[in-house]
């Protein structure tokens, strides 16, 4: 297996967690490279379901050294309660797991600044969780944040709290009208949490780079979408890291010399949580009809997805960005009731045809999507095991979104299962 990065294809959602938690059988180390609570990947075994924020899906299996590396903003109240469910589960969370000691924490006024500014956006707000993702990671450029290892140190702790809450309480009061926040009670309570997180917390870069020194496999798991990258999506409406394949050498202190594959995961169709644009979106009943028919809400928010037809100007441009040793399809059981399925080939806006992603967030929004059609199956596809017994023509429309891509697909999934899934090579 060596080392493998996964990354989402497109806006998220793609079906990451149960790739990683499959691929995880070849893997020694399973690391979380960047994102915070913010995501949901969600794994199925047997008839049980597990929705992982913070933890890597490698969790579940007990025999593997999972990571939370430095490009992760944690918040410790969600951190520990996910590490808490899982034990009550019967699931070993201990030495397995491994914090970055130089991870940025995440912490109440966060949240709340993240909450008042999309309240004064309007109309333009960005469709963020609330959950206080962005204001961490601006508090870490700004060279304003607070790491895991300082919650351990009482004098380095107090000095930068106190720091912090002096803008930010003056931010709320003067801008947002808000109520500021007690600085004892916070750091009571984040003191608490550290001596919780304590005995997780370690430097990671040494770890891994150890690990490959000795042959180890090691599995980077992204969380959100390529399109959500802030220098690469459709910015602004993106998250505030960089889940494509670069950031899991930035969120780990692996070299990129050291990686030696990257799988894209996307959907059989494409689907969108929040704003921003979204060129093959479904509407109407069908688009309410073939929500349910996925289950496409948010495993974190449990927000409507928006569904739309493939997209594959956003996937060639997503495979272009992170160089897709080959992609895994999921979902393709969801199109089984069609009776013909498009595939988005081209945008035409104003006249001029677009083969590209454009840097024009305007084109997105306001272009009209080009489309080529195939049949659809009409076959359950739910139980086959051998991707050569797919009907025909879903063989032909994972052949041509191969050949429009020009990446391989070697992994399809029809169900949320783990044995729900095909490998082509």
């Amino acid at each position: 297996m060596s080392n493998v990065v996964i990354v989402g294809a497109l806006f998220g959602d793609e079906g990451k967690g149960k790739i990683v938690d499959i691929l995880t059988e070849n893997a020694d180390f399973v690391v979380r490279f960047q994102g915070g609570n913010n995501a949901g990947h969600t794994v199925k075994i047997g008839d049980n379901q597990f929705i992982l924020h913070l933890l890597p899906s490698g969790i579940l299996h007990q025999d593997k050294t999972c990571i939370i590396g430095n490009g992760v903003v944690i918040n410790p109240e969600a951190l520990l309660k996910e590490i808490s469910e899982l034990q009550e589960k019967g699931f070993k969370v201990d030495d397995n797991l491994i914090i970055s000691d130089i991870a940025h924490v995440i912490f109440p006024y966060h949240g709340l600044l993240d909450e008042l500014r999309e309240q004064k956006k309007g109309n333009c707000k960005i469709g963020t969780t609330k959950r206080g993702i962005g204001p961490a990671y601006a508090d870490k450029v700004s060279r304003m944040g607070i790491r895991t290892s300082d919650l351990l140190n009482p004098k380095v702790f107090e000095q930068k709290l106190r720091l912090n809450l002096e803008e930010k309480n003056d931010l709320l009061a003067h801008v947002y009208n808000g109520k500021p926040f007690s600085f004892n009670e916070i750091y009571d309570t984040y003191y608490e949490y550290g001596q919780k997180m304590k005995p997780f917390l370690a430097h990671i870069p040494g770890i891994l780079n150890t690990a490959l020194k000795e042959k180890k496999n090691i599995l980077f798991e992204g969380a959100q979408g390529t399109l959500l990258d802030v220098d690469f999506g459709t910015y602004p409406y993106v998250t505030s890291s960089n889940p494509t394949a670069g950031g899991a050498c930035i969120g780990t202190g692996v070299a990129p010399s050291k990686i030696d594959q990257v799988i894209g995961v996307t959907k059989a169709y494409s689907t969108r949580v929040g704003e921003g644009p979204f060129p093959t979106e479904f509407s109407g009943k069908f688009a309410d009809w073939f929500r349910d028919q996925g289950k496409e809400y948010g495993a974190t928010t449990g927000r409507p997805r928006r569904c739309g037809w493939f997209d594959v100007v956003l996937t060639k441009y997503s495979a272009s960005i992170n160089q897709f040793d080959y992609l895994a399809i999921t979902k393709l059981d969801v199109l089984d009731q069609l009776d013909s399925i498009k595939i988005c080939t081209a945008y035409r806006h104003e006249g001029e045809l677009f083969t590209y992603f454009p840097g024009d967030i305007d084109i997105l929004d306001n272009c009209e999507p080009v489309y080529e059609e195939l049949p659809g199956w009409k076959e359950n596809t739910s139980g086959i095991r051998d991707y050569n017994k797919l009907p025909k023509n879903a063989r032909a429309y994972i052949e041509r979104i191969v050949e429009l891509v020009e990446t391989p697909i070697n992994i399809v999934s029809v169900g949320a299962k783990r044995e729900e899934t095909l490998f082509i090579s």
